[in-house]
């Protein structure tokens, strides 16, 4: 007995090339999501490595600074969903913290400073080295110079909420005296901050590009003094990388000197 062979079916040609098309299209597919994200990783990676800036010189007569930095926005990684920062750290920006708030308050009324050091703890009062009676309080750590004229000057607090806490303390405390106290004329005059950036600093490069706002004596001081005009704020730069910043009247003004000095030093680190 002979059989006949049996013919292809159409049905099972068409299904074969909806196959074969099918694969095709996922294989461009995937070819095309491959090189889509190694391009988009190279061109993060290299952002990361190596930030951008823009400067722009148009301003720099109203900012009177060396020159004004525009950052561009931060990249989001597509995968991650997590910003970028593309200038400062955000562990680098995060440690910037003031060490010492000097504040100044009228009492508005003459005082004795001599019954005062002898009728309140914690109180020292010696006329031929300082004249104003010298108090100190614990909570919050806090130093105050009490001069006779009611004008009073308090140092040591950590912040501005601090200060004005600590200020009013002392003057309850004068007030209990029997001195007809009122509390005028508060405001903060000094804000001292610190920071460590983490990497080692040229001063030579500084000195040379930002020669007119810098002053260095290494026989005096070992840091590099470095004057922002605005905010009105010194910056005293040391070669280990750590910075002292000093002038500010409120938190904002140090942080904004400190985004302008942080792309110079980037550029001027060892």
């Amino acid at each position: 007995m002979s059989f006949s062979p049996s013919l292809p079916s159409p049905v099972s040609e068409a299904s074969q090339a909806e196959a074969n098309t099918r694969t095709r299209n996922d294989s461009r597919q995937e070819q095309e999501e491959n090189d889509h994200y190694q391009s988009a990783s190279s061109e993060i990676i290299a952002t990361c490595i190596e930030p951008t800036f823009s400067v722009s010189s148009s301003n720099q007569q109203q900012l009177h600074v060396p020159f004004q930095v525009r950052m561009t926005p931060p990249i989001v990684n597509m995968f991650c969903l997590q910003p970028i920062l593309q200038v400062i750290p955000t562990r680098i920006f995060c440690e910037l913290f003031s060490r010492n708030v000097i504040s100044t308050v009228d009492l508005n009324c003459p005082l004795d400073l001599k019954r005062i050091s002898l009728q309140v703890r914690n109180a020292e009062y010696n006329p031929k080295r300082f004249a104003a009676v010298i108090m100190r309080i614990r909570r919050p750590r806090t130093t105050a110079l009490i001069f006779a004229s009611g004008k009073m000057v308090c140092t040591g607090a950590k912040s501005e909420e601090d200060s004005l806490e600590a200020a009013r303390r002392y003057a309850r405390v004068i007030q209990k005296l029997a001195f007809p106290v009122k509390f005028r004329d508060f405001k903060i005059q000094n804000m001292v901050g610190s920071i460590d950036v983490k990497f080692p600093i040229r001063f030579e490069k500084i000195i040379l590009e930002h020669y007119q706002y810098c002053s260095y004596e290494p026989e005096i001081f070992p840091g590099l003094i470095y004057r922002i005009v605005k905010p009105k704020v010194a910056l005293l730069i040391f070669v280990s990388g750590k910075i002292v910043l000093t002038g500010a009247k409120v938190r904002r003004d140090m942080h904004e000197a400190f985004e302008k000095i942080y792309p110079i030093l980037k550029q001027c680190r060892k």
